[in-house]
């Protein structure tokens, strides 16, 4: 779901594609740059990571407006994938070898189409209040730890780490819920 401030924002990149294209760096870049350099750590990388971001949100924006897509929502993960492509790009040019982790995190983090499953998550963490949505955003689409998202809510990591815990458990019931299911536990 769109906000009014998204709808602008797109409509300026479909006008004004260098005004628009700024305005949402203005907004979102910090955001993203965060997002990119918890992957690439690499300036260059992360940099040529965004603009490819950027020319993907110019070339979709007419999409975005029309399927009336979160903005926010469709930047962080295609931030996130772009930054995973370059990360292996990367790895397969490089002959020293990198974390094994990270590549099996990265594997279960991409897909190349959402199920319907995820869709209702991501609608539901999207519904979620304020300011358990942002937390929900920074940790499972921004990929910040609960002391980076504590700093950025000016909160204690504690504070974060429980509300993530109870807002998993809310966010099941209501899956269940639409799905027309009991809790088997």
């Amino acid at each position: 779901m769109q906000t009014e401030q998204e709808r602008q924002l797109l409509e300026a990149i479909l006008q004004d594609p260098q005004g628009g294209l700024a305005d949402l760096l203005a907004l979102y870049g910090g955001m993203l740059n965060a997002q990119v350099r918890h992957i690439l750590p690499d300036p260059r990388d992360a940099e040529e990571c965004l603009a490819d971001v950027m020319v993907k949100c110019w070339q979709q924006a007419g999409v975005l407006q029309d399927r009336q897509y979160s903005l926010k929502a469709w930047l962080l993960v295609t931030t996130r994938n772009l930054a995973i492509d370059y990360y292996r790009r990367l790895r397969r040019d490089c002959t020293t070898s990198l974390p094994e982790d990270f590549e099996l995190m990265a594997e279960e983090l991409v897909e190349p189409h959402q199920s319907e499953a995820e869709e209702v998550i991501a609608e539901l963490v999207w519904g979620m209040a304020e300011p358990d949505r942002e937390i929900f955003q920074r940790r499972y689409y921004g990929l910040q730890t609960s002391r980076e998202i504590a700093l950025c809510c000016g909160m204690e990591e504690h504070t974060v780490n429980v509300r993530l815990s109870r807002g998993r458990a809310k966010l099941k019931q209501a899956f269940l819920r639409r799905w027309n299911r009991e809790d088997p536990l």
